[in-house]
């Protein structure tokens, strides 16, 4: 059996000095910041849009989507793009770090926090060299739900 089969990608990136991952298949690509169009009444997680090469694309500021102190966006900050139902999501982070695969074994459940705005974000907590990586369910973050 081969052993890699076990193993997962995620695109591990940086806040408030945490390491997230998401899952590689939903990621389209990682941006360098750009001009945002703001968008009225949307929610204040929402960023605002950019043109991504000729597409619109809403981004969403994952410190305020995860209740983490606002922070101004320097050159480390990136925007993930990525897939949620065939929607191309933009998600703001500190900084973009690199790919990395974890062994389905070295998954561990998410803890149970009740009562959370941001409960069922996480999907699980990742160990790869002695580092803590929170694996985030993107659906969830997004807020988009499959229509049944």
């Amino acid at each position: 059996m081969n052993s890699s089969s076990n193993n997962i990608k995620y695109v591990v990136f940086k806040m408030e000095n945490e390491y997230y991952g998401i899952d590689i298949t939903k990621v389209k690509s990682i941006e360098k910041i750009q001009y945002f169009a703001r968008v009225p009444n949307a929610p204040t997680y929402v960023k605002g849009v950019i043109n991504l090469r000729g597409e619109v694309v809403p981004v969403v500021d994952l410190r305020l989507r995860f209740e983490l102190d606002y922070r101004e966006v320097d050159t480390n900050s990136r925007i993930i793009i990525v897939f949620v139902n065939e929607l191309e999501i933009g998600l703001l982070v500190d900084s973009s770090s690199e790919v990395i695969e974890i062994n389905s074994e070295d998954i561990d459940n998410p803890p149970v926090v009740k009562e959370s705005a941001t409960d069922g974000f996480i999907k699980g907590i990742g160990k790869k060299n002695d580092n803590l990586i929170i694996l985030i369910d993107i659906d969830k973050v997004i807020g988009i739900k499959e229509v049944e």
